[in-house]
């Protein structure tokens, strides 16, 4: 039953309610004469507070307010993919045709399609015994088979009826004996996650064909990341590359409250991008969420919850979700806004003390697991959460309330981004917690020495970035021939390896390439310190050919790449055999 009360105060995007009676926690209400939406996040006996997911401007004191009795809910159903949303999951398209432009107060749009018709095919017969999360049929949307669910609200009971054949997503499609209703879409509340078997352990990489990432710093199928950055370093493009490239079947983007124009440059871009699994268009498992700075800041915080419960829904099916977030520091400062306005208590920096517990309560939400519900699947949800921290300071409250949370930690760089060197991701600043947990997974997949030659690249890397302040001291010249050779190795590392351009056949590059070009690299320095113990000159070092071939190796089209390889590496003893020796005094 709806409850109705009254304005009595407003405070920009949060507006205090009295005559709330009967109202409950994050029930979504109508405010105002013009019916904007809204939803309570807190109440005091029959006051509740508000925060309204439209402009407030105009409401006046005195206005009414409406409980609709139900929590913010997203629709779940064929349909999805390829739709583009905003923040509480209103077509934009459809709200387009309605209201223009831009839009307008109040506007109200269904979030699935009710006319279009989508052929079902049934997976149980009558008399079957279902539970909730059991499987009772299949739709095909693009190239994806999406999997009806019995909700996961339902209770356990015998299929009554079941029919096959073209239903619209209101259509019933059969009934159990408890007399619930059998549909192809069924909503869920978005603050709450949805039920699961059980968690597993996070065991296997998620290849994203970026090899600072597969390599150095790898996020686990069902992981958490974060990328924090200076404005410019390529946040939103590494989200960008790791939709189009990772491991994943359904990605979710989340734009949430970043500037127009680069929401723009995604809704733009995306559609004309080309799935490389099967030269598609990528929107065709793409779902977007645009919630832009000059939105409403309440609505940034729905647009998260909104993100996560399609991906669980996904994830439900048993498939890879990626879900990018872009960017987790406009939603905390929409949680300051709206608790400001509440005049909570601050805590650091003007955020709430429940900053952490809520970041924490969204990144757990992801996670490999055993889908709830018959036949039995898995099913996995991977989060990247980009982080903006004012001028690119890493010790504001967003920032290290995210690092105790995540797994893997991708810091990116002004200084590298400056220099084009992309992915601008600083190697002495990221780090991954899951390396240690894929040890059985690289003896499975990947050559024994995988490991060891990714220990020596970072070990080099090290030493070649504190050989580079004594440069900047005292000179080159200054240097040891060895040491010298280790700044040629970590520039090899760094222009060679580290670096990839996403408008070449270099943009993926697989963990066989990875591993040649890491080999070819390390092979390279060990047969030059062994040459310049045998009296080999430095400069004749410098000058050998097989240092513009390891240069060349990002190049080498797939096809030939086994070959290229193993004869480089083959040839590499004989390039420094075949030198002078230095002359004996």
């Amino acid at each position: 039953m709806a409850t109705a009360g009254e304005i009595i105060r407003i405070a920009g995007p949060a507006v205090i309610a009295k005559g709330m009676t009967g109202a409950r926690m994050y029930d979504i209400v109508r405010v105002g004469k013009e019916r904007l939406i809204g939803e309570i996040i807190r109440l005091d006996g029959d006051t509740a507070f508000i925060q309204v997911y439209e402009d407030t401007s105009g409401l006046y004191v005195g206005e009414p307010v409406e409980s609709t009795g139900l929590p913010l809910a997203v629709e779940l159903g064929p349909g999805l993919l390829f739709g583009i949303y905003d923040g509480i999951q209103r077509p934009l398209q459809a709200v387009r045709e309605q209201k223009g432009d831009f839009i307008e107060r109040g506007a109200v749009a269904v979030a699935l399609d009710r006319e279009k018709q989508w052929p079902f095919t049934p997976s149980v017969k009558v008399g079957d015994e279902v539970a909730p999360g059991d499987i009772i049929g299949e739709v095909q949307e693009f190239g994806l088979v999406n999997r009806i669910m019995v909700p996961p609200d339902a209770a356990r009971s015998r299929v009554k009826e079941i029919r096959g054949g073209e239903f619209t997503i209101t259509e019933e499609i059969g009934h159990l004996e408890d007399g619930r209703a059998l549909r192809l879409m069924h909503p869920w509340p978005v603050r709450f996650a949805r039920p699961l078997a059980r968690r597993l352990d996070p065991r296997e990489p998620l290849v994203t064909g970026q090899r600072i990432i597969d390599v150095l710093f790898p996020v686990a199928v069902g992981g958490t990341a974060a990328i924090p950055g200076p404005f410019g370093a390529g946040k939103t493009v590494m989200q960008q590359t790791l939709s189009k490239w990772a491991d994943a079947d359904v990605i979710i983007y989340v734009g949430c409250g970043e500037r127009g124009n680069e929401m723009t440059h995604v809704l733009d871009d995306f559609p004309k991008l080309e799935d490389p699994r099967t030269g598609r268009p990528l929107m065709e498992r793409t779902i977007i969420i645009a919630n832009t700075s000059n939105m409403p800041v309440a609505a940034r915080e729905a647009s998260v919850y909104t993100g996560i419960t399609m991906a669980e829904y996904w994830r439900d099916q048993g498939y890879k979700v990626a879900l990018m977030a872009d960017s987790t520091s406009r939603w905390a400062e929409a949680m300051r806004e709206i608790s400001s306005r509440l005049e909570e208590m601050p805590a650091e920096e003007g955020y709430p003390p429940y900053l952490s517990s809520r970041l924490a309560a969204f990144y757990e939400r992801a996670g490999r697991t055993v889908c709830k519900g018959k036949p039995e699947r898995r099913g996995s949800i991977t989060v990247v959460g980009a982080v903006s921290p004012p001028g690119g300071d890493l010790s504001e409250p967003v920032t290290q309330a995210t690092l105790r949370i995540v797994g893997t930690f991708w810091s990116l760089d002004s200084g590298l981004a400056n220099r084009r060197h992309f992915p601008a991701i600083h190697w002495l600043r990221s780090y991954s917690l899951y390396t240690p947990l894929f040890q059985q997974w690289y003896k499975e997949n990947l050559p024994e020495d995988f490991e060891q030659l990714r220990n020596r690249a970072s070990s080099l890397l090290q030493q070649e970035s504190e050989l580079q302040e004594i440069v900047q001291l005292v000179g080159p010249d200054a240097l040891q021939d060895d040491q010298r050779l280790v700044i040629e190795a970590g520039k090899m590392l760094r222009e060679d390896f580290l670096q990839q351009s996403s408008f070449s056949d270099d943009a993926f590059s697989p963990f066989g390439k990875s591993y040649g070009i890491l080999k070819a690299i390390v092979a390279f320095y060990d047969e030059a310190v062994a040459a310049l113990h045998r009296g080999m000159l430095m400069d004749d070092i410098l000058n050998l050919p097989q240092i513009e071939q390891i240069a060349r190796l990002k190049e080498v089209s797939k096809d030939k790449w086994d070959q290229h390889i193993e004869e480089f590496l083959t040839g590499l003893p004989a390039a420094f055999g075949a030198q002078p020796a230095r002359a004996s005094s």
